[in-house]
């Protein structure tokens, strides 16, 4: 009798997970079949596994490949691309206003996505704000980034720009063989230009030669960020799941992510506390307000933000501009010729005096095209009035974003869009291009506000690196720039050999 009782028992428990495996596998086809059959953006082209499942993207995220793959995807099936269920991809020119750009008073307007897996310390920041905070933000901070502050900035961007060659002519004299990681270069001045311009003080990268421990930080968590990234895809058990995720994290994860944000903390109080006249950016907003009108947490917040989004991404910028050039001996030697014939001195090289310069001007805007600090889309969601992105109707709900790295391959917006060509932004030949398709900063209202910095800092570290040094590439970096991205590129080193100028006597 017990025997028959326990095996009834099973037999019943088997059936009922069967039946319930059933109607999962069979829920979750119809999901599929719906998606691919009957969704509103079942006419959009691109693959039907795309159609049906969030899974291609989320492997290809995890991967590093998706915006190469997202690329391919609109080598094949043109400049709109389905690449999820709700999700389209567009490498046209015209994306970008349709998008992104402002809006007259009663156009429905395209909104950024809710905002994912919010700490308990974290407020919004100009970045992630709604309409009303984002203005208040960029209202309080744009006289911090205008040129009328780049130029009272200047004697600050020159000291580390200075310091960086310094250092470098230091190594090359003790060892004419030395090879430096530009990579490394590039991020121990960024991120100690943008130390003192965010906190009054550097985080001295430059003196240690080495990553300072907040920065570390920084840079350990790109790869996490695709994995929590990944979840929006699954919204039902979003919550859940990040709950989850974040309950299973290393304990050094969290304690990188608490150093960080004490690391800011610390150093934003302090800042405030000198209460002085530097032109730095707390300086700037306090003395033509008063007082800046954001809380403590919000300065905490925006002190995070700067600090990330005003040195990774221009050391980026120069990482990827100083390999393409290299690779391109031709365009190298003219650039390098164009810079000391234009400054007899290395003192008269200034950053008003830089944006003169033609090909300088060209080679930055080229190799912002050809590798974006920021390669993918940045997603927008359609409203409940829907809107018209390259002339067709896109339904309501769904996610459309301009895929940088896709915009720039483009054949439809770029002639020769796989190589390096400085002369397209001034020369005839290349009238034809898109230009307005150029848009590395983004577009609109919430086009990056530090633009114009970006640009000066890019151009007076190139120039001045240039102007002192003599570049070559070492063999190990021949392929520097097949990398993936995890937000980021993942950027390998850049290995150089630089032989101080011959200077005629």
């Amino acid at each position: 009798m017990a025997f028959q009782f326990i095996w009834s028992l099973f037999s019943r428990i088997f059936t009922i997970s069967l039946l319930l495996l059933i109607c999962a596998v069979v829920y979750q086809l119809s999901i599929y079949i719906y998606n691919v059959f009957f969704h509103p953006l079942r006419r959009y082209p691109g693959p039907r596994l795309c159609a049906a499942s969030f899974i291609p993207t989320i492997e290809k995220m995890v991967d590093g490949e998706a915006q190469k793959w997202i690329t391919n995807l609109h080598s094949q099936y043109g400049e709109v691309v389905r690449v999820a269920p709700n999700e389209l991809s567009y490498s046209s020119a015209q994306s970008w206003k349709d998008i992104y750009g402002h809006r007259r008073a009663g156009e429905p307007v395209l909104t950024k996505p809710d905002r994912f897996y919010e700490f308990p310390d974290s407020v919004p920041s100009i970045v992630n704000a709604g309409a009303a905070d984002h203005s208040r933000f960029r209202r309080v901070f744009s006289h911090a980034f205008s040129d009328k502050a780049l130029k009272l900035q200047e004697p600050l961007f020159l000291a580390y720009v200075d310091k960086l060659v310094k250092v470098m002519y230091t190594a090359a004299q003790k060892d004419s063989k030395h090879v430096f990681d530009m990579v490394r270069m590039y991020n121990y001045t960024t991120f100690d230009v943008m130390g003192d311009l965010t906190f009054g003080e550097s985080l001295d990268m430059l003196d240690m030669e080495g990553y300072h421990p907040w920065v570390a930080a920084v840079f350990s968590n790109f790869k996490f960020g695709v994995y929590l990234h990944s979840i929006r895809y699954y919204s039902i058990i979003e919550k859940a799941l990040f709950g989850m995720v974040m309950s299973l994290l290393p304990p050094s994860l969290n304690e990188k992510r608490k150093l960080h944000h004490e690391f800011s903390r610390a150093r934003v109080d302090r800042r405030l506390e000198k209460k002085d006249a530097r032109p730095d950016i707390w300086g700037l907003v306090l003395q033509r307000d008063g007082e800046s009108g954001l809380t403590r947490q919000e300065m905490y917040e925006h002190g995070n933000l700067f600090m990330i989004a005003g040195t990774e991404t221009t050391a980026t910028a120069l990482s990827g501009l100083t390999w393409y050039l290299l690779k391109n001996p031709d365009k190298l030697k003219m650039l390098t010729e164009e810079i000391r014939g234009a400054f007899p001195s290395e003192d008269d090289i200034t950053i008003e005096r830089l944006q003169a310069l033609k090909y300088l001007q060209g080679c930055v805007e080229e190799g912002l095209r050809m590798y974006p600090p920021i390669s993918n889309g940045l997603p927008r969601v359609v409203p409940p009035e829907g809107v018209t992105i390259d002339g067709k109707t896109v339904p309501p709900g769904t996610n459309v974003y301009a895929t940088h790295i896709s915009v720039y391959r483009n054949p439809n917006n770029f002639r020769d869009p796989y190589s390096f060509i400085p002369e397209r932004w001034f020369s005839d030949k290349y009238s034809e291009d898109k230009k307005h398709a150029f848009q590395p900063f983004s577009y609109g209202p919430r086009n990056c506000l530090g633009k114009n910095m970006a640009y000066h800092e890019i151009r007076i570290i190139l120039a001045k690196v240039l102007w002192n040094f003599d570049l070559t590439l070492c063999p190990e970096s021949e392929n520097w720039g097949d990398q993936k991205t995890y937000l980021m590129w993942d950027k390998p080193q850049l290995l150089v050999n630089a032989t101080p100028a011959a200077r005629k006597a």
